[in-house]
């Protein structure tokens, strides 16, 4: 079982540090940074009434992507940095949030939620497989999950641009290829429905970037779309 070498209180503590500045550089790169919110929507398939789980929520912003597109759905906000709870709660007063201390014991019953959303936190996860059981454990039978997360090979690129551009990092984190990642959801009772990468170029003109995702959609289930910097995996609770 995966093991990391850093604790989730280190990765509280990071995005902690970096709470001040986190929406600020994300408006830098904003197009690239938003579609994690637009396609997750498009594979979540809500429905009034739903219950949905966002994991981490950072600055809330999936909340609007998520309540934009549905009717009437509960969404419950869980964050580990007490920090960036306080940046949503100013930017969305209204928001429901909920403060968790580990990804590995999460602080909700069993089969509480409809759909669950986890966008580029994996890779964080001290426990990785044991946070996918858990999110398994909290998800109702049936319920979908629409997981993001960075690929191996987008370790480089990340070093080159952070060094390049700076940002608010990573912190700790270990970004696991594509073929490790299908492995767990299997051994941790996730059903795969579609895996495809996304965000080839993440910066640059608006033609650019359509340039580079159109080139991934022609080549989902080749080795060019591990070039993805943002690798989606829709499941369903098996």
């Amino acid at each position: 079982m995966a093991q990391r070498t850093w604790t989730d209180r280190d990765v509280e503590a990071h995005w902690d540090r970096v709470a001040a500045i986190y929406v600020e550089e994300n408006n830098r790169v904003k197009n690239a940074h938003d579609q994690r919110f637009r396609e997750t929507v498009r594979h979540l398939d809500l429905k009034d009434g739903m219950k949905v789980l966002n994991i981490t929520s950072r600055d809330g912003e999936a909340d609007d992507y998520v309540k934009a597109g549905a009717g009437q759905v509960n969404v419950i906000n869980a964050e580990i940095s007490s920090k960036l709870m306080e940046v949503a709660k100013y930017l969305r007063p209204a928001i429901h949030q909920v403060k968790i201390s580990t990804y590995s014991n999460l602080p909700f019953d069993d089969e509480s939620f409809d759909r669950i959303i986890s966008l580029e936190t994996l890779e964080h996860a001290a426990e990785p497989q044991v946070f996918l059981r858990e999110l398994n454990r909290v998800a109702k039978d049936g319920a979908r999950m629409v997981l993001s997360c960075p690929p191996a090979t987008s370790e480089l690129p990340y070093q080159v641009f952070t060094f390049l551009f700076g940002g608010h990092g990573e912190g700790p984190h270990r970004f696991p290829p594509s073929r490790k990642v299908k492995k767990w959801l299997k051994e941790n009772g996730w059903k795969l429905l579609l895996h495809k990468g996304t965000v080839l170029i993440p910066v640059g003109p608006p033609w650019l970037q359509d340039l580079g995702e159109k080139i991934l959609e022609k080549t989902q289930r080749t080795w060019i779309s591990e070039l993805g910097i943002r690798q989606f995996y829709v499941c369903e609770k098996a």
